[in-house]
């Protein structure tokens, strides 16, 4: 018997590629985080993946299982590869995932070491990433922001970033080249609707600027 979780990936799978298919830009809205493995799954070769994350996603298993929230960019890294990935605003991880990283020199930045270098240098940070690779998707889980501007989540973690350094590094994703977005972890019924605003203008920056690099 397919579990929940296992048939909602399919799913997702079969639309996305089908969007993909067409020369579209799949735009998913969560629910949690697990969600991005079903459509990263139907992406083409040479993608980077971004991820902004106050949590690495990275342990093997959570709860008894592969297919979490907790795993997800663990399995994103077994489709796409180590060294596509760039999680950016981390700041709570557990031993496992530290361990993963500094084992496949996955690349972090925490919101102290973006403040640190600047928001100039940390863009060039990700655009240097970026340029590796043919295609990007960016993926942006809500935690990713500190709770005062987003408590509306799943797992709120202090000292997050501001929507303007989220929104400034995710803008530098944005090109030609990308073939997927998807912004989660929204809990409405957590808070009086802030969150929900927030994401709401993140999705719009994000997609106005697709379309603007698309139209060039």
């Amino acid at each position: 018997m397919v579990d929940s979780a296992t048939e909602t990936l399919s799913r997702l799978e079969k639309v996305a590629k089908e969007l993909v298919s067409a020369s579209k830009i799949p735009v998913v809205i969560g629910g949690e985080h697990t969600i991005t493995q079903g459509v990263v799954r139907c992406l083409p070769n040479s993608v980077g993946v971004v991820s902004f994350d106050a949590h690495g996603d990275l342990r093997d298993e959570y709860g008894g299982g592969k297919i979490s929230h907790a795993t997800v960019l663990r399995r994103v890294t077994e489709k796409v590869g180590v060294e596509e990935v760039l999680v950016l605003g981390i700041r709570a991880l557990c031993k496992e995932e530290v361990e993963f990283i500094q084992t496949n020199n996955i690349q972090t930045m925490t919101p102290w070491q973006i403040r640190e270098i600047g928001i100039a240098a940390a863009i060039e940070r990700v655009r240097s990433f970026t340029k590796r690779f043919q295609h990007t998707y960016l993926t942006i889980d809500m935690d990713g922001l500190d709770p005062a501007f987003a408590p509306g989540v799943s797992n709120p973690e202090f000292n997050g970033l501001t929507p303007d350094e989220l929104i400034s590094l995710a803008l530098a994703v944005v090109d030609s080249r990308m073939v997927g977005f998807d912004l989660v972890e929204v809990c409405p019924n957590y808070d009086s609707g802030q969150s929900a605003v927030a994401a709401a203008r993140i999705m719009f920056e994000v997609i106005a600027q697709a379309e603007k690099t698309r139209r060039r």
